[in-house]
């Protein structure tokens, strides 16, 4: 294991791990829709029940990234969580109040009433992947930011990364291709959080609601997504020389990447045909309640196909558009060479972690009805 095959390897950790929570995002976007799919108490008692017992997973999962980030590439984490704190905090606190929504909305005591914490859940399903995937997308178009490695031996103000203007990151939201992408994750996770409930839910009304919504969300998840795709395939990319480390912009670097690498372009095909698979069959059969499967794996390949795209094939990862030449890659970010081999090894153990959330899902994702509801534990 070279110190380059290490940086690799954990680049496609990472970006494995940010594929799985955008797919588990189908929480956000179930609970986006609480109000419209649950027109009475008990409907909307229904659903948040339904994703009530899987929203453990997306946080889990939410902080595996981000600890994923700090020990593989920690000056991403100090430039990114560090300089774009208002970004990041807007989003932790947004599913804080998820957890406490879940927790708190129909205890005894609860002086705001469950319909406030119900809106609170609606809010995290908006803001989560919006925000998020603002931030994903400016992997691609870059954030206000400057390395100065130099700073390290100042003793007064040893900080080598900071943010360009006061703005900490939500300058991102100013950028319209940011918030193209955000918006696509937005209907994207509301896609998946309305096939979710249609396999996991057993009513007939909110199905039938459910797949309402399914078709408008998923035309507008496809028109967001195919514009920002197209834009950043035929625009301008952010490459480095491996040699040197100087950073260069270049025109359809993207586009040149899925040429240079057919394997991921490959697993980027098979990931939209499944999550289009997925839709079209739930949207044309009235029985068939089967489509966050293929959907769901389908959006695991195509995130993980675009997030490799961003950071292999010597791709700024994160490029900076005040100083080009601070702008990150994974060979000038990512941990010493030890670190990556000690935690390689550690990796080893994820297989297993997989297995246990499979088993799990499993065991507690058994479909719900109004009599569980009724005469079960329920939040």
């Amino acid at each position: 294991m070279t110190y380059a095959f290490l940086q690799h390897y954990w680049w496609f950790l990472v970006s494995l791990l940010g594929a799985l929570l955008v797919f588990l995002m189908f929480v956000q976007g179930a609970n986006s829709m609480i109000f419209s799919l649950g027109r009475t108490a008990e409907e909307r008692r229904l659903l948040i029940n339904s994703t009530g017992r899987k929203w453990e997973l997306t946080f889990t999962t939410l902080v595996t990234f981000g600890g994923a980030f700090f020990a593989s590439f920690p000056l991403f984490y100090s430039t990114s969580f560090g300089g774009a704190y208002w970004l990041w905090m807007i989003i932790l606190f947004s599913f804080v109040l998820q957890a406490v929504s879940y927790e708190f909305q129909n205890k005894l005591g609860n002086l705001l009433g469950a319909k406030t914490f119900q809106t609170f859940l609606v809010i995290n399903g908006i803001l989560g992947p919006v925000l998020l995937g603002g931030a994903v997308a400016t992997f691609f178009t870059g954030s206000n930011f400057i390395i100065e490695k130099g700073n390290i031996v100042n003793m007064a103000q040893p900080v080598i990364s900071r943010w360009a203007n006061a703005s900490n990151g939500l300058d991102a939201l100013l950028d319209p291709w940011n918030v193209v992408f955000g918006l696509a994750v937005f209907f994207l996770a509301r896609v998946l959080g309305g096939l979710f409930i249609i396999n996991n839910v057993r009513d007939e009304v909110i199905e039938s609601r459910a797949s309402v919504q399914l078709v408008g969300n998923s035309v507008l998840f496809l028109v967001l997504f195919l514009t920002f795709f197209i834009h950043i395939l035929l625009g301008y990319g952010y490459a480095y020389d491996p040699e040197t480390g100087m950073a260069s912009i270049v025109e359809g670097k993207y586009l040149q990447n899925l040429l240079d690498m057919w394997y991921v372009a490959l697993v980027l095909v098979v990931g939209v045909v499944l999550l289009l698979y997925g839709i079209g069959r739930t949207i044309v059969s009235k029985t068939w309640r089967g489509g966050i499967w293929p959907a769901g794996i389908g959006t695991v390949l195509a995130v993980l196909a675009l997030l490799l795209c961003a950071g292999w094939n010597n791709t700024c990862y994160y490029p900076s558009n005040e100083d080009l030449q601070s702008s990150l890659n994974i060979m000038n970010s990512c941990s010493s060479e030890f670190t990556l081999r000690t935690m390689a090894w550690v990796s080893l153990l994820i297989p297993f972690v997989l297995a246990y959330i499979a088993y799990a899902w499993r065991a507690i994702g058994k479909p719900i009805d109004k009599d569980e509801i009724r005469h079960g534990e329920a939040y």
